[in-house]
């Protein structure tokens, strides 16, 4: 429905016009002003798509009217209304944008044609901003699958392919150089406390949000300058406390890692974040890496913390030759320094845990191994710890197994076929049953390239194809492909081809 205001200090012109509207054209709400101020009034609460103003009226002439009202309102179209067509009328109706004259007496055909074509453009444009509008919208939820990714990628796999600028320019929001991960468990279920939690940190504009796996939710934090690291990270913490439930609360819990200058580094930000969640139980709801003691004490500080990093990596990769001979040689060396023995089994403890944690992530159902009982002495305790790894290398091959030899296959061909759409590690998830981290892992592994390379790969080739067919506008081939940005299109086409995508077709086409 097109809204209409018709101003004139003659009630008789006013409804004269209005009955003239109303008999010609439909879906129109009209209303009334009898002078410019009242205008000025009604047009910032009614917000009509056009205005017949009159020139001449006492008080606040026509033109005043419109200058006040396009200050606020600049989308507003006019058609100025006068008993006298002179040169100066006209000049300053140009100035202010004022669509078309009408002189007063004025054939009834004549308003019908002159409304007609105002009419005309003001439709056009509410079918554009229309347009704009679920573009934007579209791109909205894109981005929002694509950050899962973007996140799932940099904390679960080496970015090389796909240049991490890019990365960062794709999701359009400003970085700042240093980073740090939160990572958040969640009480199983909590959807909806995702969806909030997301839209938190993307009104507060201070991060990524990655994907929800099972209980966990990893955000990458841009570092704010104008706060201390634990100031920011504690009031954001305590923000998204907030979003909680009382009775849920035994179920929350906070990790926060160190913060690093390069997205490289920020892996290392991710493990220690989930590390700092062994110990729900505090009554502080979140808790810093940095003040967690060394997992493996008796080294250097540095050499504990990077003993942790590579044994979190090691069970990952699923090196478990090398996990056995490095736990071996770690309990030999508690032995020959003469450690307190129920120390030793705590700290063992907490390495195990990491284990579980990290099998969790990749989507193996491992629960936390636990020590039967207190050892009494090495031989015993090397034993039970062997045997609780075993546990958990079994429960790593045995999903392992499930994967079929064609599964990479099944995976490039959802990939190929639905290369078009907002696709996600997700959805290729749930179409092979296999955790998005551990889809991620194996296809890096067996193809040599990360999923979004091949995912870009695919767009670009059926790309080419499209730009065969000169009746398709560049443009066209952008959404048909599946960009939401034509300018990131022809970025991400210049970078995989050495050309731009009009230099391609005219290559293609010469």
């Amino acid at each position: 429905m097109i809204k209409i205001l018709i101003v004139d200090d003659e009630q008789i012109e006013r409804d004269g016009l209005q009955v003239i509207l109303e008999r010609n054209f439909s879906n129109l709400k009209i209303k009334q002003a009898k002078n410019g101020k009242l205008a000025v009034d009604i047009a910032a609460s009614f917000q009509p798509d056009l205005v017949f103003m009159d020139i001449q009226m006492p008080g606040m002439s026509g033109f005043e009217a419109v200058e006040k009202i396009i200050a606020d309102n600049p989308h507003i179209k006019f058609i100025m209304v006068t008993a006298y067509a002179t040169f100066d009328y006209a000049h300053l109706a140009m100035k202010l944008g004022v669509k078309d004259y009408l002189v007063k007496p004025s054939k009834v055909s004549d308003i019908v044609k002159t409304v007609g074509k105002v009419l005309g453009q003001i439709e056009a444009e509410q079918r554009l901003l229309e347009k704009s509008k679920f573009q934007q919208d579209t791109l909205k939820k894109a981005m929002s699958v694509f950050e899962t990714d973007v996140v799932t990628q940099l904390l679960f796999d080496h970015v090389h392919e796909v240049h991490l600028d890019e990365l960062v320019e794709l999701l359009n929001m400003e970085a700042s150089e240093e980073k740090f991960v939160m990572s958040i468990l969640l009480p199983l279920g909590s959807d909806d406390h995702y969806s909030i939690i997301k839209e938190k940190i993307r009104k507060i504009g201070s991060g990524w949000v990655g994907a929800l796996y099972g209980r966990q939710l990893p955000i990458i934090v841009f570092r704010n300058q104008d706060q201390t690291f634990r100031t920011q990270a504690t009031l954001l913490a305590k923000e998204i406390l907030t979003l909680v439930k009382t009775t849920d609360n035994e179920n929350w819990f906070i990790g926060i890692g160190n913060v690093y200058k390069s997205l490289n580094k920020i892996r290392q930000s991710y493990q220690e974040s989930l590390i700092a969640t062994k110990d729900t139980k505090l009554p502080v709801k979140y808790r810093f890496y940095s003040d967690l003691p060394a997992t493996v004490p008796g080294f250097d500080e540095h050499t504990s913390r990077q003993y942790e990093q590579q044994f979190f990596e090691q069970i990952r990769s699923g090196e478990w030759e090398q996990i056995y001979k490095n736990i071996t040689d770690l309990i030999d060396h508690y032995e020959q320094e003469g450690a307190n023995l129920l120390q030793v089994q705590q700290r063992l403890a907490e390495l195990l845990w990491i284990a579980s944690r990290v099998m969790s992530e990749m989507g193996v159902e491992s629960d936390t191994h636990y020590y039967s009982s207190k050892a009494t002495d090495y031989r015993q305790l090397r034993a039970e710890t062997k045997h609780l790894l075993e546990r958990i290398q079994e429960a790593f091959y045995d999903y392992n197994d499930k994967l079929e030899a064609d599964t990479i296959q099944k995976i490039k061909q959802y990939i190929i076929q639905h290369a078009h759409e907002d696709i996600s590690l997700d959805a290729i998830g749930k179409e092979v049953g296999f955790s998005p981290i551990y889809i991620s892992k194996i296809f890096k592994e067996q193809l040599g390239v990360n999923y979004i390379h091949f995912l870009t790969e695919c767009r670009i080739e059926e790309a080419k194809k499209l730009m065969k067919d000169p009746e398709k506008s560049l443009k066209e081939i952008t959404f048909e492909v599946g960009y939401h940005d034509p300018n990131y299109f022809s970025k991400v086409f210049k970078k995989m081809c050495n050309l731009s995508p009009s230099e391609y077709r005219k290559k293609l086409l010469g």
